[in-house]
């Protein structure tokens, strides 16, 4: 018996051309046939796809290709690849979201829907913790069973980012609508999440009072029994946006016992009542320090302050917490010390359960 006739690349090629497309072309004609090559009975060709995406739709037509080579006289194996010329298509990206601007008209104060009370955690001055507290509370309340959100709107200085242990950037599906983030049972929105880290915001007034609204307004907080706003220290534009704009409940605040600390908390404390938000207590943060070695107690920044301010300004002193190394190392590692089962969880729980049980939070 004779040995079959060798096949060649033109009959290979004579096959191809039965191999067509939706449109009624060849794989020939449309010029999608590489590296064709014949040894002996092996036969060996790509069909090359414009794209991936193409690609991904053109097995079926792959497999026609394999069967029709292999079906030719002479042919003992046949390999047909398919590939693409070109990535795929980019989806088309999101409406980009631009945060700051000036602010909208409205016509009151308003608040997010679904979110029962805004409570303003403020301080006088900066550097007495006031962002520390603002996020151990978030997690002591999210601890205690209550659905918490949290609004880093210290524009200038956002750091419960770092704190929270959160450094993604929100999406927006539509340009406008904000997807706000969630860690330690704690929904989250900061304007460090908008920004590249180690940029600085160099933002005028109306700049920031606009990217307070759209953190506010357009942001899906969902159902909130309390939302927590960590204001910038002081009495400025993003603390008189947010009382005058904002259905408040009221505020908190934080600070540390020395005389110049005071000073500054009593400014906070005559611009909320200046602006009719009630103040629903006072915080001593860093209230003293405890020797790690011998366990004796030295209050470095004095005693007392803070809780002769709130007798005499007739409002509660919700808690006193000391200067505490293992607070300060949880919250540069991302994971709030209120989240663990510690002493000063403990305190924060004591708070939390402060608010909840006089119906603040």
């Amino acid at each position: 018996m004779s040995d079959p006739t060798p096949v060649t690349k033109a009959d290979v090629e004579a096959a191809l051309e039965r191999v067509g497309l939706p449109d009624g072309r060849s794989l020939l004609a449309h010029d999608l046939v590489r590296a064709l090559s014949v040894e002996g009975g092996i036969v060996r060709f790509v069909i090359e796809a414009p794209n991936a995406d193409v690609a991904r739709q053109m097995g079926p037509l792959r497999d026609a290709a394999e069967k029709v080579v292999s079906e030719l006289p002479g042919v003992t194996q046949a390999t047909v690849a398919l590939t693409a010329h070109g990535p795929a298509a980019k989806p088309a990206a999101p409406p980009s979201l631009k945060i700051g601007g000036h602010p909208k008209p409205q016509e009151g104060p308003s608040k997010p829907s679904g979110v029962k009370r805004i409570l303003a955690i403020g301080s006088g001055k900066g550097g007495v913790g006031k962002s520390t507290v603002s996020t151990n509370l978030a997690v002591a309340l999210a601890k205690a069973g209550r659905r918490v959100g949290l609004l880093d709107a210290d524009i200038y200085g956002p750091s419960i980012p770092r704190m929270m242990g959160v450094n993604k950037k929100p999406a927006s599906p539509d340009g406008k609508t904000i997807i706000p983030l969630h860690a330690h049972g704690v929904t989250l929105m900061s304007i460090g999440f908008m920004m590249e880290e180690g940029k600085a915001v160099v933002w005028r007034g109306p700049m920031l009072m606009g990217a307070l609204q759209q953190m506010l307004g357009q942001v899906e907080w969902g159902e909130l029994d309390v939302l927590l706003v960590d204001l910038p220290p002081g009495t400025g534009d993003v603390q008189l946006t947010l009382c005058t704009k904002s259905e408040l409940s009221g505020a908190i605040v934080v600070s540390t016992p020395q005389d110049v600390a005071l000073i500054d908390a009593r400014k906070a404390l005559d611009m909320f009542a200046t602006l009719k938000t009630p103040v629903l207590g006072l915080i001593e943060n860093m209230s003293m320090f405890v020797c790690p070695d011998c366990g004796a107690e030295h209050e470095i920044f004095g005693s007392g302050g803070v809780a002769a301010e709130a007798a005499k300004m007739d409002v509660p002193l919700l808690g006193a917490l000391p200067i505490d190394l293992e607070t300060r190392l949880a919250g540069d590692a991302g994971t709030p010390v209120a989240a663990g089962e510690g002493v000063m969880a403990k305190a924060y729980a004591q708070i939390a359960d402060g608010l909840i049980r006089g119906g603040m939070a």
